[in-house]
C-alpha cells in the first residue's frame, strides 16, 4: 500500500506538470503565428526560382516566335570597283571608265510557310516550358509538404517520448522510496534510473530530427518554418484511383513535358520539309562613275542550288521525324514507369492505412494493458520491476512504430495527392 500510493501521488503530480507545460505551449502557439500546410505550399511556390526561370524561358520563347515570324531584314551594299592602283590613273575615282562607287540593297524572300514554321517551333518552345513549369511546382509541393509532414510527425514522437520519460521519472521515484523503506532492491534503482536515461537519449536522437525537419523545411518556406504547425490535413483519401491512372498520367507534369518535346521536335521535322524549298534573294545596285561615263543599275536574283537533295535536305528531314518517334517511344515507355510506380505507391499506401488502423484498435491498446497489468502487480508486491520497465519499453516501442508509420504513410499522400496539378486531379478517392 506504501508504494501503491507513492505512486498515485506521484502520478497525480506528473499529470498536472504536464497540463501546465501544455497550457504553456498552447498560451506560446496562440500568441505566435502558425504555419498550416497549405500556408507552406504557397510559400515555397511563392520562393521557387525554378517557378521564375521557367516562366523568364517561356516569355523569351514568346518572343523569338514573334521574332521568327518576321521577313528577314534587307542587307545594304556599298563597295568601290575597279579602282586603279598603279599606273598614272591610280587611285583616282573617276578617269577610268571601269571606277565606280556602288550602292545596294538586297531582300531574301523567305516564303510565309517557312516563316510560319519557325515561328509555330518556338510558340512550342514556350508550351514546353510551361510545362515544365507545372513539373517545378509539382514537385515542390511533393518536397514541401514531406517535409512539413516529416516535421509534424517528428515532433509528435518527441511528444510521446516525453510523456513516456515522465512517467519512467515516476518510476526512479517510486523505486527509491520502495528502497529507502525496505521494501526494494538497489538494482530496481539502477534499472528505473536507466529506463529514463535510455528514453533520454531517445529524445535527444529525435531532437536532432526535429532540427534537421526544420532545416529542410526552411528550403522551401525560409525563416517561417519555425513558425508552430498549425494541425495536420485529412490525409485519408487521395485524387487518384488505380483503375484510371494510365488515362489520369496524359496529364501528369512530366509525360506533358515531353509531349511538348515531342510537338517541338515536330515543328523542327515540319521546318526540315520547309527548308527543303529554297529561299530566293533580289537585289538592286546602283553604281557611280566619273562624270564622262554613264552610271549603272544592277538588278540580281540569287537561288541556292540543291545539287545533292536525298543525302541532304531529304536526310534533314529523316533525322527530325526520327527524332519525334524517338521522344514518343520514351513518352510511352515514362508513363508505364510512372503507371507502375504511383499503383505500387497505392498499394503500399493503402496498406500502411490498414497497419495503422490496427495499431489504433488493438497494438497500441494492448502494449498499454501490459504496461497498467504489470504497475498494477508491482504496486501490489506481486512482481518486481523488471516486468513493469519490459513493459513499459515494449509500449513506447509500439507507440513510436505507430507514428513513424504514420509519418511514412503521410510521406505517400504528399507524393500522390501532388502528383498531379490540381487542375488536372479528379475526385477525391476514399481507400479503406
Amino acid at each position: 500500500m506504501f508504494i501503491q500510493s507513492i505512486h498515485l501521488r506521484l502520478r497525480a503530480c506528473s499529470r498536472i506538470a504536464s497540463a501546465l507545460v501544455l497550457a504553456g505551449h498552447g498560451l506560446a502557439a496562440q500568441a505566435e503565428p502558425t504555419l498550416s500546410l497549405d500556408q507552406a505550399l504557397q510559400l515555397a511556390q511563392q520562393r521557387s526560382l525554378q517557378v521564375v526561370a521557367q516562366d523568364a524561358a517561356a516569355a523569351g520563347a514568346r518572343s523569338m516566335a514573334v521574332a521568327a515570324g518576321q521577313r528577314p531584314d534587307p542587307s545594304l551594299r556599298v563597295s568601290l570597283d575597279a579602282l586603279p592602283i598603279n599606273g598614272p590613273d591610280r587611285f583616282s575615282l573617276t578617269r577610268d571608265n571601269f571606277t565606280m562607287v556602288t550602292i545596294g540593297v538586297s531582300q531574301e524572300l523567305t516564303r510565309d510557310a517557312k516563316r510560319q514554321a519557325r515561328s509555330t517551333r518556338f510558340e512550342r518552345e514556350a508550351a514546353t516550358a510551361e510545362a515544365s513549369r507545372a513539373l517545378a511546382i509539382a514537385r515542390l509541393q511533393q518536397d514541401a509538404a514531406a517535409a512539413w509532414l516529416d516535421r509534424y510527425h517528428l515532433e509528435r514522437i518527441r511528444d510521446a517520448l516525453q510523456t513516456q520519460r515522465n512517467e519512467a521519472a515516476l518510476q526512479v521515484d517510486a523505486a527509491e522510496a520502495a528502497y529507502r523503506g525496505g521494501r526494494g532492491s538497489q538494482a530496481d534503482v539502477f534499472a528505473a534510473r536507466s529506463a529514463v536515461a535510455l528514453i533520454d537519449d531517445r529524445i535527444d536522437q529525435i531532437e536532432r530530427q526535429v532540427a534537421s525537419a526544420v532545416t529542410q523545411l526552411a528550403r522551401w518556406v525560409g525563416d517561417d518554418a519555425k513558425r508552430p504547425l498549425l494541425g495536420v490535413p485529412a490525409t485519408g483519401s487521395v485524387p487518384l484511383a488505380a483503375d484510371d491512372l494510365e488515362a489520369r498520367f496524359a496529364h501528369h507534369p512530366e509525360i506533358e513535358v515531353l509531349q511538348r518535346k515531342e510537338a517541338v521536335a515536330q515543328a523542327d521535322a515540319d521546318l526540315a520539309v520547309a527548308d527543303k524549298l529554297p529561299d530566293w534573294s533580289v537585289g538592286l545596285s546602283y553604281g557611280k562613275r566619273g562624270p564622262a561615263y554613264s552610271d549603272f543599275v544592277f538588278l540580281s536574283l540569287s537561288v541556292p542550288l540543291q545539287w545533292d537533295p536525298k543525302n541532304r535536305q531529304d536526310r534533314q528531314v529523316a533525322a527530325r521525324l526520327a527524332a519525334v518517334e524517338q521522344l514518343r517511344a520514351e513518352r510511352g515507355e515514362a508513363t508505364r514507369g510512372h503507371v507502375a510506380e504511383t499503383l505500387t505507391m497505392l498499394q503500399e499506401w493503402h496498406s500502411n492505412r490498414q497497419r495503422l488502423a490496427r495499431y489504433e484498435t488493438r497494438l497500441v491498446s494492448l502494449a498499454a494493458e501490459r504496461t497498467r497489468a504489470a504497475n498494477a502487480a508491482y504496486r501490489g508486491g506481486g512482481s518486481d520491476l523488471m516486468p513493469l520497465l519490459e513493459a513499459r519499453r515494449a509500449e513506447i516501442d509500439t507507440r513510436i512504430e505507430q507514428l513513424r508509420l504514420a509519418m511514412d504513410t503521410d510521406r505517400l499522400w504528399a507524393r500522390l495527392t501532388y502528383l498531379i496539378p490540381a487542375n488536372h486531379a479528379g475526385t477525391a478517392v476514399a481507400l479503406p
